[in-house]
């Protein structure tokens, strides 16, 4: 069997419509705020939770991924949140107050919370354990071009349309979607997997939303009281999810997949690895801004080079993965991650080197996030892939978090002080945080990856 057989393009290809759509989305809409805001008579300040439900209903939408694909199958599940999402971008559209608006959002953010996952175990289940990282970084690169093309394709629309048109393109290429979906996604094998853990799933999601959106402010407004209770209690309930978990026969997602020690290892990096990278989407738009004058427009296209080059880098960082195993091609990306980083903390690039720096850490992301995730994969059972796909979801989420709490922390605490020292703390920050991920995938290196069973 070739590597992209014509079975493997087909269902490739309707998982990528998905992911683009759900990445692209969040991005896109960021552009459209404060049209809204006008629009719909709200201050931008409570626009916000616009963006901040999507994101926080994507947030809780994960803990359920793996259970819903083991009960109705992933193609179904796919196919069914796709369908969700189309039918959420109408009411997004034609949302007439705010509150509705943000309701409908949370609709959205729930069904792109199932799309990404899913895509990837269905992906993962599709192909042989020889194939899989070529397979899944296309799903990579797609979503790494979400952020990249979101402001350009959002700054075309508001140009030429109202805010609504945002959410409705979403509709046509939704509808190609389900449809494509219903004929090529293999609708997956129902399982017996008891009944749904109503206590995990609040825990999860409560935990899980409240950790994500309390990191988030406290790198926004510092570390008041709220915000500190609310990570604190996000803590709190992820570690009684855990304990609850492992205390139950059928749970919502299987956390002893973290006993094999390459998959821990794997998604250890992995979530570091996504901590660099939220840094990095935070602190160079700010950098270009704050930094150095540049406008909106300037920033989106300067920053475009970096979408670019991660997108093109991982498909090369999958089919090395399937060579020489995912460890090994992680040192190179996290050890690019901690280098590019120092040009920035130790000088000030002219123009022309920070696109030169910004295509080479984007080479070096596509590196350092597709490699440990194939190898966790690679680590569990076929059957275990709707788990291992919503825990790595998770963890990556987690992990952005943390990135951009600390990017964003560093420079409130530091820009009084002048620009300079402020970034060039924070890229100080970046360096260590490749160095740290560097360890793990260390670790990885130490030999190929497993075939899984089954």
């Amino acid at each position: 069997m070739t590597v992209w057989d014509r079975a493997t393009r087909r269902i490739a290809a309707v998982v990528v419509l998905g992911a683009l759509l759900s990445m692209l989305d969040a991005s896109v809409v960021a552009l459209g705020l404060e049209s809204m805001a006008r629009d719909l008579g709200a201050g931008l300040g409570a626009a916000q939770w616009i963006a901040h439900s999507y994101l926080l209903a994507l947030a809780v939408a994960l803990p359920a991924c793996g259970w819903l694909g083991r009960r109705i199958g992933a193609g179904r599940l796919w196919v069914l949140a796709l369908a969700g999402f189309t039918v959420a971008s109408v009411l997004c559209a034609a949302a007439p107050t705010l509150a509705l608006l943000v309701g409908a959002r949370v609709l959205q953010g729930v069904a792109a919370g199932f799309l990404v996952p899913t895509g990837q175990a269905l992906l993962g289940q599709a192909v042989g354990p020889e194939r899989l990282g070529r397979v899944m970084a296309v799903l990579g690169a797609v979503v790494s071009l979400g952020p990249a093309l979101g402001p350009v394709v959002g700054g075309v629309l508001l140009e030429v349309a109202s805010w609504p048109w945002l959410f409705l393109v979403n509709v046509p290429i939704g509808l190609v979607g389900v449809v494509a979906g219903m004929r090529v996604l293999p609708r997956g094998r129902a399982t017996r997997t008891g009944t749904l853990d109503v206590v995990g799933m609040l825990l999860a999601g409560v935990g899980l939303s409240a950790l994500v959106y309390g990191l988030t402010a406290w790198g926004e407004q510092g570390a008041p009281l709220v915000v500190g209770g609310t990570v604190l209690g996000g803590g709190i309930a992820l570690a009684l999810f855990v304990v609850h978990s492992l205390h139950r026969a059928h749970p919502l997602t299987d956390l002893r997949l973290f006993v094999d020690r390459r998959y821990a290892t794997a998604t250890l990096c992995s979530t570091l690895t996504g901590a660099s990278l939220f840094g990095t989407v935070l602190v160079f738009p700010l950098l270009l801004q704050l930094g150095r004058g540049t406008d909106s427009a300037g920033t989106g296209l300067a920053l475009l080079s970096y979408g670019l080059a991660t997108a093109a880098s991982t498909p090369l960082a999958g089919r090395l993965t399937d060579r020489f195993g995912g460890g090994r091609v992680a040192v190179a990306g996290c050890a690019g991650l901690a280098l590019t980083a120092v040009p920035f903390a130790v000088a000030d690039p002219g123009p022309g080197l920070v696109q030169v720096l910004l295509v080479l850490r984007g080479i070096a992301i596509g590196f350092a996030a597709i490699p440990p995730t194939v190898a966790a994969y690679a680590a569990v059972r076929r059957e275990q892939l709707p788990d291992a796909t919503t825990q790595l979801n998770a963890l990556q989420r987690i992990g952005g978090a943390v990135g951009g709490a600390l990017v964003a922390t560093t420079l409130a605490t530091l820009l009084p002080l002048g620009a300079g020292p402020a970034f060039a703390a924070v890229f100080w920050l970046l360096a260590g945080l490749g160095v740290v991920a560097l360890v793990p995938a260390l670790l990885l290196a130490r030999r190929r990856d497993p075939v899984p069973q089954g």
